[in-house]
């Protein structure tokens, strides 16, 4: 019988975690993830099915939601990424197919990113080294989509000006974490 073990997206047993003068880098593996697209004439359908099942709403362009027992962030017009505590929903992209039945299309997205959480004073000033997006001006709660490292990714904003996360492409997670790791130092 084999003796599998989970792998960081940057191949470890456990996340890494990077620290420097006013920044805290951490890989965070701790995340189901699924993407849900609104079928044809079912965006109305879709919302309440959703509300019913997260006891919260889908994101509004732009935003991330978190009011209900899991996450969501809008990615395109009528499409969001659903995430939760990777302990408490393994199973997160079936149970989105049983509950939203034939209002949208679910697609496993969990080994298909890698998630970096930026967090302190300079996660601006690293941010702002890396991409386009308006670091300085996000509010809580936002969400845009962007280049880091000729890599599309989602930064989402937890806190404006301080806590940050980076999503990417897992099958690139060592080069962005480089990029990540390059900023931070060029600002100490």
């Amino acid at each position: 019988m084999h003796s599998l073990k989970p792998l960081t997206p940057l191949g470890g047993t456990t996340p890494r975690r990077d620290e420097y003068p006013g920044l805290i880098l951490m890989e965070n593996p701790d995340w189901a993830m699924a993407s849900v697209a609104a079928r044809a004439g079912s965006v109305k359908k879709l919302a309440s099915a959703f509300t019913t099942f997260a006891q919260g709403k889908l994101a509004a362009v732009e935003s991330i939601d978190n009011s209900g027992k899991i996450t969501n962030f809008w990615t395109a017009p009528d499409q969001w990424m659903v995430m939760a505590p990777f302990a408490s929903h393994e199973s997160l992209a079936a149970d989105l197919k049983a509950a939203l039945g034939n209002t949208a299309s679910v697609v496993e997205q969990t080994d298909g990113w890698c998630r970096f959480d930026l967090s302190g004073a300079h996660a601006v000033n690293t941010l702002e080294r890396l991409s386009a997006a308006n670091s300085r001006r996000m509010q809580a709660n936002r969400v845009c989509r962007t280049q880091i490292d000729h890599l599309g990714c989602f930064m989402l904003c937890h806190k404006a000006g301080q806590d940050f996360s980076i999503l990417g492409p897992r099958s690139a997670a060592a080069s962005l974490h480089h990029a990540l790791t390059t900023a931070a130092i060029s600002i100490a």
